[in-house]
C-alpha cells in the first residue's frame, strides 16, 4: 500500500530540491488515472453538454429580445458550440495517454471561451433582456477582462518548463475555470425571464424574415 502511495506522490507532486514543495495539481491530473479518469471524462463531458445548452438558450434569447442584434449573438454562439466541442474532447481523451489531443482540445476551449465571455460581455451593453444590465454589465467587464488576461498569461505560462511557471501555469488554470463559472452564474439573473417558447425562434422564420407575398397572404 505504501508503494502505491507513493508512486501516486511521485506522478503528482514532483520534487523541487531547493523548497522541496509540490506542484499544484492541474485539473488534467485529476483524469489520468483510474478510477478517478471515468468521473472527469463523466463530469467534464455533462459541462460541456450543459455550456452548449448555455450557448443556445441565450442566442434564442437574444433572437426574441432583440433580434437586431441577432449577427452579433450568432457569431458568440459559434465560439460556444466550438468551446464546448473543445471540452468534450479534452475531457475524453486522457492526459496521460492522449496528451496532444487532450492539451488541444483544452486549448480550443480556453481561447473560444475567451472570446465568448467578450462576446457576451458587448451583447449585455446592448441588449436589454433582463433590466439588470446596469449592475451585470459592470460585473462582466471585469470578469471577461479578468479571463483574457488570464488565457494570455496561462497561454504563456503553459509553455515554459521551469518549475515557477508550472506552478503558476497551473494556479492560473484554476482561476480561469473558476472565473468562468462566476461569469456563468451571473446570467441567472436573466434565465429568470426565459420561456422555453423562445426555442421555437431557432426553428423558424420571424415574420420579418419572410418574404412579403408569403407574409401577406
Amino acid at each position: 500500500m505504501a508503494i502505491f502511495c507513493f508512486r501516486d506522490v511521485v506522478k503528482y507532486c514532483r520534487k523541487n530540491d531547493t523548497t522541496e514543495c509540490c506542484l499544484v495539481p492541474t485539473i488534467s491530473s485529476s483524469g489520468t488515472s483510474l478510477p478517478e479518469n471515468s468521473l472527469f471524462s463523466a463530469i467534464i463531458s455533462a459541462g460541456a453538454f450543459l455550456f452548449l445548452v448555455f450557448s443556445v438558450f441565450h442566442h434564442a434569447h437574444v433572437m426574441e429580445k432583440n433580434f437586431n442584434q441577432v449577427l452579433l449573438s450568432r457569431i458568440a454562439l459559434i465560439f460556444g458550440v466550438v468551446s464546448a466541442m473543445g471540452a468534450f474532447a479534452a475531457g475524453n481523451c486522457n492526459p496521460g495517454k492522449l496528451t496532444f489531443l487532450h492539451h488541444l482540445g483544452a486549448a480550443i476551449s480556453f481561447i473560444c471561451i475567451c472570446f465568448y465571455t467578450v462576446l457576451l460581455t458587448v451583447l449585455t451593453g446592448k441588449c436589454v433582456l433582463s433590466g439588470f444590465e446596469k449592475y451585470l454589465y459592470p460585473f462582466r467587464i471585469l470578469s471577461s477582462v479578468i479571463q483574457v488576461i488570464l488565457t494570455i498569461s496561462y497561454s504563456i505560462l503553459f509553455a515554459q518548463l521551469d518549475y515557477r511557471s508550472m506552478h503558476l501555469s497551473a494556479v492560473v488554470e484554476w482561476m480561469l475555470s473558476v472565473n468562468l463559472e462566476l461569469f456563468e452564474f451571473s446570467f441567472a439573473v436573466e434565465f429568470f425571464f426565459f420561456s422555453s417558447w423562445m426555442l421555437s425562434n431557432l426553428l423558424g422564420k420571424r415574420e420579418e424574415q419572410k418574404p412579403l407575398i408569403l407574409a401577406m397572404s
